[in-house]
C-alpha cells in the first residue's frame, strides 16, 4: 500500500509547490497577495540567487529525489540499501517547513501587515509527513 502512497507523492508535491503557502498583505484594508513555493522562488530569483537555490534544493529537488528513489527501490528497480541514504534528504525537505513556519511567526511577531496561513502549507506538510512516513515503511 505504501507503495502507491508513495506513487501519488508524484502527482501532489508539484500541485504543493504552486498551491497557496500563505497570504500577505501589507495592511488589512487591501487584499492579501497568495504566495506559492515556485511565486516564492521566483521572487528570490531576482533578489538572492544563492537563497532561490538552497530553497529550490530543500523544497522541490529533496522531496521528489526521495520520492524517485522510494519508488525504484518499491518497484525492485533500485538496491533497498539507498533506503539508508534516505533520512537526509527527508531531513533536507522538513527543514522548508521549519523555514516557512518561522517566517510566518516572525512576520506576525512584527505586526506590520497581515499574514494567513493558506491550504497547501498544509498540503505540502501533508507530503512531507507522508513521505517521512513512506520511507519508515519502507526501512522495515
Amino acid at each position: 500500500m505504501h507503495r502507491w502512497i508513495n506513487l501519488g507523492l508524484l502527482i501532489l508535491f508539484p500541485l504543493s509547490w504552486f498551491a497557496p503557502l500563505m497570504r500577505a498583505g501589507l495592511l488589512p484594508l487591501f487584499g492579501l497577495s497568495e504566495i506559492s513555493v515556485m511565486t516564492g522562488l521566483r521572487s528570490l530569483w531576482s533578489t538572492d540567487i544563492f537563497l532561490a537555490l538552497i530553497v529550490a534544493l530543500f523544497a522541490l529537488v529533496a522531496p521528489m529525489l526521495k520520492t524517485i528513489t522510494l519508488a525504484l527501490i518499491h518497484w525492485n528497480l533500485a538496491s533497498a540499501r539507498l533506503t539508508h541514504g534516505l533520512g537526509m534528504l527527508g531531513k533536507l525537505a522538513m527543514a522548508d517547513i521549519f523555514l516557512i513556519a518561522l517566517y510566518i511567526t516572525l512576520a506576525k511577531g512584527v505586526g506590520v501587515g497581515r499574514l494567513e496561513t493558506a491550504w497547501g502549507l498544509y498540503l505540502f506538510t501533508a507530503c512531507i509527513l507522508t513521505s517521512l512516513w513512506v520511507s519508515w515503511r519502507t526501512e522495515q
